[in-house]
């Protein structure tokens, strides 16, 4: 007797217009057959992922957010070492997500890499709380720190390349779960992308507050061996949903075939791309459906890549006696990749600054806030707590610009999410300069009352600031995911989404980079610069309108890249 799902895809065969019953994208099912929209994709997919996410980020951000107590105290590693392993860790966090990306883009696809990265991921959370239980199986001190170290950032790596896997595809995965071609999906898709940021933000909260709690008060072998539990969750909830999921096809390394193009263009540098864009060459349609490719039509501008896809001399007579060359003659589908790709480069660079500017809530906002009065009411607060107003911003405002704010929007401008990704991302930046600026006021007042010896202003003056970060995280972080997502050529989703993450990294590096120079330049003949380790002999207020500055200067770079950016869907 036919199963139940045999005779639904029966009933759908016979339909009058069978083609409404599948998706318009080439999305796969999991047995490798045209998916169906009834039994696949949308929410009802998008669900376990999203646990999945909420899941990986709560084990991630367990081990992340405690981890310098953990090196310092367990460990006894110097204050200023413990820093750099750790900094040098979530650096590498963020640059592996290229990797994952290209490996799911060009070999395994996105479920595979996600599946075989949460396997590593808890295979190496496993190791670092086997490092916590070390103590209890080991006398030797020496010995015992020893292998602690080399089990724990063993451990350490091992999640960095599943993090590598697993931050790039889950989203983009699930993206892929709503079809570009059927109107009310695709404006699911932007909701999508708000939902995956709330989830984050809210797996955040529980481990700033109940992880941290139970690596406090019950030890590190419990504390770190509940994030590999949750993770192995996370991996069960993304593989029990596999028969809904839809499935991109891979199209070979996107990598390769943007250094293709160069080359191509590169060895043609004297060859005049013709007037008459026809005679480029480009596969036929037929032939580009069979290989999965999705063909892009040519644009006027970089001229100079066209080069790559001129039918010289050389290549027809080279054509006649084996397959052409990919390094010498592309098609203009590849071409056009590139251009895509050449295209978002300045708008990520400004969004980069973006992650410069409200980097700076986890180092010189923590600072600030440790100069000032730390006691609310009976408590003693710490100052990185104060970082809770930033996240629990970002949780509040998810569901109302999704659902009040979008619906508005979109029915004044007539645009699918309300305002465009680009719009949304400038707000975001925007925002970063007001957080400057806020903090540049606190610090002014701050200053002024340590100097005329006033008691110390409360700490909580700096929730504006921190709100307003949380503000710009709404704008800016969802809308560049969004926007890299959307505008990515067919088969570099998943890369493109990794720019995302390498925009967060490059961030944080030249925020490290900023706050160096700054100290240095202004520290020069004894003096004590404007970040000292005594902020009250020092200018930190100088500091922060320095950033609000650039953050202007920024912002205009941005708009003016925004104006002249084409989108791939206008090609």
């Amino acid at each position: 007797m036919a199963s139940t799902e045999q005779q639904e895809h029966a009933a759908a065969l016979l339909q009058p217009e069978v083609e409404e019953a599948y998706t318009t994208d080439g999305s796969l099912g999991i047995d490798g057959k045209p998916a169906l929209k009834h039994l696949t994709g949308g929410w009802r997919a998008c669900r376990p992922i999203l646990g999945t996410e909420f899941c990986y980020c709560l084990a991630y951000y367990g081990i992340t957010f405690n981890l310098v107590t953990y090196l310092t105290t367990e460990l006894r590693q110097s204050n200023v070492a413990a820093a750099n392993n750790v900094s040098t860790w979530q650096a590498t966090c963020f640059l592996t997500p290229l990797v994952g990306a290209v490996v799911a883009d060009s070999y395994w696809g996105r479920y595979r890499t996600m599946v075989v990265s949460c396997c590593i991921g808890v295979a190496g959370m496993l190791m670092a709380a086997l490092s916590a239980l070390l103590p209890l199986l080991i006398n030797d001190t020496s010995s015992r720190a020893s292998a602690q170290e080399i089990i724990l950032f063993l451990g350490l790596y091992m999640i960095s390349f599943g993090v590598g896997g697993l931050r790039p595809c889950l989203m983009s995965f699930g993206a892929d779960q709503f079809d570009d071609g059927d109107p009310p999906e695709r404006m699911s898709k932007s909701s999508f992308f708000n939902w995956y940021i709330f989830t984050m933000n809210c797996a955040s909260v529980i481990s700033t507050t109940g992880m941290v709690w139970v690596q406090d008060h019950y030890g590190w072998a419990l504390g770190l061996g509940i994030p590999a539990m949750v993770l192995a969750v996370g991996l069960f909830c993304l593989v029990a949903a596999s028969r809904a999921y839809r499935f991109q096809t891979t199209h070979g390394s996107p990598l390769t075939r943007v250094c293709q193009v160069v080359v191509a263009a590169v060895c043609k540098f004297n060859v005049k791309p013709p007037a008459d864009v026809t005679l480029l060459y480009e596969l036929p349609e037929d032939a580009c459906s069979k290989m999965g490719v999705q063909r892009i039509e040519h644009t006027a501008d970089l001229r100079f890549f066209d080069k790559a896809a001129v039918v010289t001399a050389s290549d027809e007579e080279a054509a006649g006696a084996a397959p052409r060359n990919p390094w010498r003659l592309c098609i203009v589908t590849q071409v056009e990749e590139l251009k895509i790709l050449v295209r978002m480069l300045p708008l990520w660079a400004c969004v980069a600054f973006y992650y410069t500017a409200t980097g700076q809530a986890n180092s010189t906002f923590v600072e600030q806030g440790m100069a000032m009065d730390t006691r609310v009411g009976p408590f003693h607060i710490p100052p990185a707590s104060l970082a809770t107003f930033q996240i629990i911003t970002t949780i509040v405002l998810i569901p109302l610009y999704d659902r009040a704010f979008v619906p508005a929007a979109r029915r004044l401008t007539g645009r699918e999410k309300g305002i465009s990704d680009l719009l949304r991302i400038g707000g975001g930046l925007a925002m970063a300069v007001l957080a400057m600026a806020a903090a540049a006021l606190v610090e002014t007042m701050r200053i002024h009352a340590a100097h005329a010896g006033m008691e110390p202003a409360s700490m909580l003056w700096q929730a504006p600031q921190y709100v307003l970060v949380g503000v710009g995280e709404l704008l800016a972080t969802v809308g560049q995911l969004d926007f890299f997502y959307s505008q990515a050529p067919p088969a570099m989703k998943t890369v493109c989404t990794a720019f995302a993450f390498l925009s967060i990294a490059a961030g944080e590096y030249l925020s490290s980079l900023v706050v160096a120079a700054v100290s240095w330049v202004t520290a020069r003949g004894g003096r004590p610069g404007w970040i000292p380790d005594d902020l009250d002999e020092g200018h930190l207020d100088r500091f922060f309108w320095m950033m609000a500055g650039l953050g202007c200067v920024t912002l205009a770079v941005f708009a003016g890249c925004a104006m002249r950016y084409k989108s791939r869907k206008a090609c």
